[in-house]
């Protein structure tokens, strides 16, 4: 990702990441500021790694992401993102173990809507802004952590 100083678009001390834990991926690679990369990190293996075992019987195996840091400006204009920052990330799907993927999006089968509805509620605890699913049309095929 670009950082640019002018425009205000930086990460002191950036993080790469490639997993969220001992077995679990992030995918693609996710640039992170290192206080979204340990919150990220917490988030899947207290909450999403539970709720994967217990709403849809598997384990969590990736995470795919569609967004982490990125020089750019909220809603197409005005103040910068978070993700500018790499204070934001945006994950789009999940892959369990048995091979499965549960994708972000409005109205998904009745396990999986429990699963991703379980996950979302929990996530406004360790994270300032979570978006998805009817919150508004950008948001409407991932979380926004």
């Amino acid at each position: 990702a670009e950082h640019d100083a002018a425009v205000g678009c930086s990460i002191p001390y950036p993080i790469a990441l490639k997993t969220l834990g001992k077995s679990l991926d992030i995918n693609p690679e996710s640039e992170l500021n290192c206080q979204m990369a340990e919150a990220a990190a917490r988030f899947a293996a207290d909450i999403v790694q539970p709720a994967a075992k217990a709403e849809l019987g598997a384990e969590l195996k990736s995470v795919g992401q569609a967004s982490a840091f990125v020089c750019r400006h909220r809603n197409g204009g005005g103040k910068l993102s978070e993700h500018a920052f790499g204070n934001a990330l945006d994950i789009a799907s999940f892959t369990l173990s048995d091979g499965r993927r549960i994708d972000i999006r409005p109205a998904p089968p009745e396990k999986e809507a429990k699963f991703l509805n379980a996950i979302r509620k929990a996530a406004c605890g360790p994270f300032k802004t979570v978006l998805g699913p009817g919150s508004d049309a950008d948001h409407s095929l991932h979380l926004h952590l």
